[in-house]
């Protein structure tokens, strides 16, 4: 073989590797980005008083709990255009390039990944807090604020990746979805006091949000994931539907289901464990 095509396919192989597990990018191809976008922006979704502390140089700090609506049920998102003038006026468009991270437990991250992604925006990144590899590549922090220009975000909603309380109901039982509880195990079988649980939604299997992760809270390979969906006897062709008691470690599951294991039809139930004790009876 030529040498010349040799070295270019070994290339191609590395390139191709780099980029494996799609939106979900390391601490050196964030450096990259740095360098290479200019459309970049860096969101902070950790609380503001983490972010007072210390941030990634130039991130807006928007916590995930600043999206939600107020009232009786916790964790239920504001709607598509409150959600939008939230990200335009932190200067993020539906165009931008952009990078969220959270305090490294990937709940928080996810979740405004999942959100971002139900507007339209059309590249978002999900980048770990791992201090170790952020000082390996140098990523810059820092105590100031971000400078903010506002923007305008047009949401284009992508309602297949949201699935309420009507659609749960109506297919518990056609045997057409999965339902997974993102929560513990003591949560799921109603056994927790803290937070108290009664239980889970019928039919749904349980799948701890922290089983996708690996001791430092990154993602598992997608070999490893493969073997959990194996196990619990799930597909790729499967519809699956994530919840937990807000949906925020629900997210966890999406992204690891939708970005690293490639499954085509995931959703999220907004209302999760919350709302779902509002009207109907959990299974112990």
């Amino acid at each position: 073989m030529n040498i010349k095509i040799f070295l270019s396919i070994i290339i191609s192989l590395i390139y191709v590797s780099s980029f494996a597990q799609g939106d979900i990018i390391s601490a050196k191809q964030f450096m990259d980005l740095t360098k290479s976008s200019d459309k970049l922006v860096v969101i902070d979704a950790s609380k503001e008083s983490s972010y007072k502390v210390s941030h990634v140089k130039d991130a807006v700090n928007i916590p995930h709990s600043s999206l939600y609506k107020e009232g009786n049920i916790e964790g239920i998102i504001k709607t598509s255009q409150d959600l939008a003038n939230i990200f335009g006026n932190n200067g993020i468009t539906e165009n931008s390039t952009i990078v969220v991270y959270d305090d490294g437990s990937q709940k928080y991250s996810t979740r405004v990944y999942w959100i971002l992604k139900y507007l339209g925006a059309k590249d978002v990144k999900i980048l770990h807090k791992d201090m170790d590899e952020w000082k390996k590549v140098r990523v810059p922090l820092t105590r100031m604020p971000g400078k903010i220009t506002k923007a305008t975000f047009k949401p284009s909603v992508n309602n297949s990746v949201i699935a309420d309380m009507a659609y749960v109901k109506a297919h518990l039982t056609d045997g057409k979805v999965k339902l997974l509880d993102a929560r513990l195990p003591a949560e799921y079988n109603g056994t927790s006091e803290k937070p108290v649980s009664k239980g889970h939604i019928p039919g749904a299997i349980n799948l701890n949000h922290e089983d996708v992760l690996k001791s430092n809270n990154s993602f598992k390979s997608k070999a490893d994931l493969e073997d959990i969906a194996s196990k619990l006897g799930l597909t790729p062709a499967d519809e699956l539907i994530f919840y937990c008691r807000t949906s925020v470690r629900g997210a966890v599951l999406y992204v690891a289901f939708k970005e690293i294991l490639g499954y085509n039809n995931v959703k999220v139930y907004d209302g999760a464990y919350t709302e779902w004790e509002t009207k109907y009876d959990f299974e112990k």
